[in-house]
């Protein structure tokens, strides 16, 4: 029977509990617990409010890069580097996630998106859908009839049609518009001149940007869309920029998660090991908390 399954990409909701949480929250050690202590509590709202039937947390293990800097160096390298009290608390996060009962990924290269992006690669053929739980613009590429995108927070889903709203472009089409338009967050270049709004003109009408490329000369030929002389020259000036860009852009299907981790029954969210939960809560000095922890079912 087919299912659904909750990836939740760990990253955001790590980083913004760290920095809007008070310095103050520490552990018994004295550390810092800001992050874990908001990750958890989003997990466990994430659980009570979605009832999940099978649940994927994926982790960034390098924060501010990725295999994509073997081919492009300068990617996400204008990051500030995170402060080593962060970096000190992925781990205990991953810790939660495990002992809340998800399927938890990391990897030293492959990026949380990455591992996501292959589950859903996995798991579609054989009938299954996805929520993917993120703020994260770039996995909008994810989304299809099958898989909606979750903005937890702000507690807005989309779907294709959303997608197309909010971008002006399909979500397979994403790849597209970051590659003609960059990305300044991830330090994606794109190509100079062309911002999103022009990217998704030229996507409505050449649809991809393969096609755009084969038929470029169009443009010249009577085209509609404005500017469309310049708009040659800088398409012709950076075409391999562009698609370099969206190979940057493109999130990778081939992250090596064993072929056992990636099964629906691997996913399957049978509820919190209430004990090792507990155990965690103490150690880091959270209290209240414990309440919440879900029983399964």
């Amino acid at each position: 029977m087919p299912a659904t399954v909750h990836f939740v990409d760990a990253s955001p909701y790590i980083f913004r509990a760290h920095f809007s949480l008070p310095s103050s929250l520490k552990s018994p050690d004295g550390a810092r617990a800001g992050a874990i202590y908001g990750f958890a509590s989003f997990l466990l709202k994430l659980i009570a409010d979605e009832h999940p039937t099978h649940l994927a947390v994926a982790f960034d293990r390098n924060l501010n890069g990725s295999f994509r800097n073997d081919e492009f160096p300068a990617y996400k390298a204008q990051r500030e580097a995170p402060p080593p009290e962060l970096v000190a608390q992925i781990d205990p996060c991953l810790e939660v996630a495990a002992a809340l009962g998800a399927a938890t990924f990391v990897d030293e290269r492959y990026e949380a998106d990455d591992l996501i992006g292959t589950l859903c690669a996995r798991l579609l053929p054989q009938g299954h859908g996805g929520v993917i739980v993120t703020s994260d613009k770039d996995l909008a590429q994810l989304v299809s009839d099958r898989v909606t995108l979750l903005d937890f927070a702000k507690g807005e889903r989309y779907g294709p049609a959303a997608v197309h709203e909010k971008f002006g472009v399909r979500p397979d089409q994403i790849t597209d518009l970051l590659g003609l338009a960059g990305d300044p967050v991830d330090n994606i270049p794109g190509i100079a001149g062309i911002g999103r709004k022009t990217a998704a003109e030229l996507l409505a009408v050449f649809d991809h940007m393969e096609a755009l490329y084969d038929r470029l000369e169009e443009l010249l030929l009577g085209s509609k869309i404005r500017g469309a002389k310049t708009l040659h020259a800088k398409l012709t000036a950076g075409r391999d920029v562009a698609f370099l860009s969206k190979r940057l852009a493109t999130v990778s299907a081939d992250a090596p998660i064993a072929a056992p981790s990636s099964t629906l029954d691997a996913l399957a969210w049978k509820g919190a090991d209430v004990p090792r939960t507990e155990a965690l809560f103490d150690r880091f000095g959270f209290k209240t908390i414990k309440d919440r922890i879900p029983q399964g079912t």
